[in-house]
């Protein structure tokens, strides 16, 4: 049995033990490509002598299998341009009975795969206000902001300078020089006790929350989660088959007494101590002493999720948890995604020294290592002094955001308005009374406005309504108009 394949052709494969002629084969190959849409129409087709040559047959073979295959209008031929799919074909499927049969045993095939995790896939929905763009969307930048010149010469400066080892698989713990920046940067800035070889650089918190489930976790292991919490960190638990606990939040962070009330024994927290996600409190310091105690006396680990204490408007920076833990018993992420843009796909993670094996062979079975091109810009990006300086420019710029959208909404909405976590990072939190948040989010996307209800951040019944703004990467001159959107869609939908 001889194949032949191409980058643009599909795999055609002939049997000379089969009693139907080549000829033939080649033409139920064809049918079939196009019939599914792997061969599309207009789409080149490999010449009757090179595929000849290919698949080690007679040339009239093939021109006899592309003679029938023109006949009918599966294909075409113009002089210059070669044998194509035909652009004028009416119906490219199969007959129905070859169809159906095909679609059913796809669909068998998809519920045997998915038969333990399907309904998890199933309840992920994208609702309207999860669009990535339009006023309030959280988790945005300002990217008409960002360095673009400094960016683009050290992006050609490397592109330049490209040598055969850049090439090769890197390290699964990242690029030395970014982990030696990293470290530099979260010893300096955030209080973290690290060194390079702690550091594993990692494509967003999101990976590496998965690797430290997938390290330091069992299937049915129970797990701390703040209530209200980061939603997108349900479903990894969820994938991972990890039962979440949810501890209520108030002003002082995550409520210790009741995660020890609730479930002493859980293995793990998950926690966002500097700006509690989506609250914004900051954990007090009493609080921080009492997770750190139970998880010395639990022998639990601790998941600190930094995502954007960069951005503090009315003093400096809350220093990490992970500075205060004398235990080795957390694993501190930190993003960069709402530092500089979304689309880098770079955080990072510090891990205990005693647990980096094993972090980095579970990183290697994952996905080898990280790409090395962007994280070697981002190295100088952050040696050369450009990081420092887009933080200090953002903080200002965001801080004039978060101003003036705090001024126009007390201005419509007034007295109604509950804030909460306007003190640091990209959004804040507002509450309502006598809202659905759901339905009110639904008709504001359709003005463009995303409004990230606060109910979908619980995980029980009983739940807050709100919404969670982000202002980062909302136009000031833009401000005014969405703030008086939101007031109109604020109008309509009454909670019951």
């Amino acid at each position: 049995m001889r194949k032949v394949s191409s980058a643009v052709n599909p795999i055609i494969t002939i049997d000379r033990h089969d009693e139907k002629p080549m000829h033939r084969q080649i033409y139920d190959e064809y049918c079939q490509a196009i019939a599914t849409g792997t061969l599309r129409p207009g789409q080149q087709v490999p010449s009757t002598r090179g595929l000849a040559a290919e698949l080690g047959i007679s040339r009239i073979t093939v021109l006899n299998a592309y003679a029938q295959l023109l006949a009918e209008g599966y294909l075409q031929s113009r002089i210059g341009t070669g044998t194509t799919v035909s652009l004028a074909l009416p119906d490219q499927s199969l007959p129905s009975g070859r169809r159906r049969r095909g679609d059913m045993s796809a669909r068998r095939c998809a519920a045997m795969a998915l038969a333990k995790r399907g309904p998890l896939f199933n309840s992920i929905e994208s609702p309207p206000w999860a669009r990535k763009s339009g006023a309030f969307a959280v988790g945005q930048v300002a990217f008409e902001q960002f360095p673009f010149p400094v960016w683009n010469s050290l992006v050609t400066r490397h592109c330049r300078n490209i040598r055969s080892r850049d090439l090769d698989y890197g390290d699964p713990m990242g690029l030395q020089a970014l982990r030696e920046a990293i470290a530099t940067y979260l010893r300096t800035a955030r209080g973290v006790h690290c060194e390079s070889k702690q550091i594993m650089v990692v494509g967003g918190s999101q990976q590496a929350l998965d690797i430290s489930v997938r390290a330091l976790l069992n299937p049915n292991d129970r797990v701390w989660v703040e209530e209200p919490g980061y939603r997108f960190v349900r479903r990894i638990f969820a994938l991972n088959r990890i039962h979440m606990v949810p501890v209520p939040v108030d002003d002082e962070g995550l409520n210790v007494a009741q995660g020890i009330k609730r479930c002493w024994k859980a293995r793990a927290a998950f926690v966002t101590p500097s700006h509690q996600y989506p609250l914004g409190f900051t954990m007090s310091a009493s609080r921080r002493l009492q997770l750190l105690e139970w998880a010395e006396r639990a022998r639990a680990w601790i998941l600190e999720d930094d995502y954007d204490s960069e951005y503090r408007y009315e003093n400096m920076p809350i220093a990490s948890l992970q500075g205060l833990d004398q235990n080795a018993s957390i694993i501190y992420i930190g993003t960069l995604s709402k530092v500089l843009f979304p689309s880098l796909r770079l955080g990072y993670m510090v891990i205990p020294s005693e647990l980096v094996e094993r972090f980095r062979r579970v990183r290697f079975a994952m996905d080898i290592g990280p790409p090395n091109f962007y994280q070697a810009v981002l190295a100088d990006f952050i040696l050369e002094g450009h990081f420092a300086r887009h933080i200090r420019r953002m903080r200002m710029l965001y801080r004039e955001r978060r101003n003036l959208l705090l001024a126009n909404l007390y201005s419509r909405i007034g007295a109604r308005l509950k804030v909460t976590g306007e003190q640091a990072g990209m959004h804040f939190c507002v509450m309502l009374d006598g809202i659905c948040d759901q339905e009110v989010a639904k008709r504001a996307a359709a003005a463009n406005l995303c409004l990230v209800p606060l109910s979908s951040s619980y995980i029980g019944k009983r739940s807050q309504h709100g919404f969670i703004l982000g202002f980062a990467s909302t136009a000031a001159d833009t401000m005014p108009d969405a703030v008086k959107k939101l007031q109109s869609a604020l109008q309509f939908k009454i909670k019951i």
